[in-house]
């Protein structure tokens, strides 16, 4: 007997449209405290939206795994559909106009730690003067960033970017040297920083990863040297806390190395060779490219970092 599959129409009027704003939020952080900071609502009416939207997919969308919950195989399916369907919608509403004096939700930037200790505090003072209700989420770039600019996941991000893929825009914001830092009273200072002495001392370097050479190392393993590694942490701050009561040393780069030195525990230094210089740039997805919202995001970013500039020159 062959059977025929009935395609039931949905109607659209009777479902709340603002629930797939909620899954958005709950399938892309699985987890509902969460989601319920990112909507702006209490973590009881986020769970209460998961049980509306569990009843109209009837699927459970979040299943128990390990350490929290997982994407169920349906909610694995609606992601990407649900994904563009809200970009849609946002470039459809955003083309009419953008006043970011009224603006209203969250901006998800990728942006490591590094680089958010020197720049989100301009950021966060042009949106506090132009977009009020403006708030800001900062996330760490993942192996996934590029796929979260695709996706609308990530507004844009703030990196340091070789190559850029297609699809992928960019543009310099500010030019970066590497510089070493050490507390104030550390015995290196009595004399001067040479090559030898350099290697001699014990290090610290900020990886998310934990693994994988710093660009030090790279540059030292061009020149057939190496250093100790004696500490990898995920962060600038647990890096300055820790050189703060140590002779482990940092280098890092000059712009968070002027904002640690300017707590007077740290003395910056040139590092004793040549580790040339590098660009942080802003990167966003093309289909952006002339959204008005993101027209004025990335005009924000660079404002922000050419604030972060002039600061840095003031202090100096």
């Amino acid at each position: 007997m062959a059977y025929i599959a009935i395609m039931r129409e949905v109607d659209l009027r009777r479902i709340d449209l603002n629930l797939l704003v909620a899954l958005e939020a709950l399938l892309d952080e699985k987890n509902v405290t969460r989601a319920a900071s990112r909507l702006g609502m209490s973590q009881p009416a986020a769970s209460r939206a998961l049980g509306r939207l569990r009843a109209l997919f009837s699927d459970a969308l979040l299943v128990d795994g390990p350490g929290g919950y997982v994407l169920s195989t349906r909610a694995e399916e609606v992601r990407p559909v649900l994904r563009g369907i809200l970009a849609g919608v946002r470039e459809m509403v955003e083309a009419n106009a953008f006043d970011p004096a009224t603006a209203t939700g969250r901006i998800r930037l990728l942006m490591p730690d590094l680089q958010a200790a020197v720049l989100a505090p301009h950021l966060l003072a042009r949106l506090g003067r132009e977009a009020p209700s403006l708030d800001l989420d900062i996330v760490a770039p993942g192996t996934d960033a590029v796929e979260a600019l695709e996706q609308g996941i990530a507004d844009a991000m703030v990196a340091l970017v070789d190559e850029a893929p297609a699809g992928i825009r960019r543009r310099g914001l500010y030019d970066e040297k590497l510089v070493t830092l050490m507390r104030a009273e550390h015995p290196a200072l009595a004399r001067k920083l040479t090559l030898e002495r350099f290697l001699e001392l014990e290090h610290i370097v900020v990886s998310v990863t934990g693994v994988g050479p710093a660009p030090v190392d790279e540059v030292l393993a061009r020149i057939g040297r190496t250093r100790r590694v004696k500490l990898r942490v995920p962060n600038f701050f647990a890096a300055v806390e820790i050189a703060a009561r140590s002779d482990l040393v940092m280098t890092l780069p000059s712009s968070l190395a002027r904002a640690a030195a300017n707590m007077k525990r740290f003395v910056s230094l040139p590092p004793p060779l040549d580790l040339g210089s590098f660009t942080m740039s802003l990167v966003w997805h093309a289909r952006q490219q002339d959204a008005p919202r993101h027209i004025w995001l990335r005009r924000a970013i660079v404002t922000a970092a050419a604030d972060m500039s002039s600061a840095i020159d003031v202090g100096n």
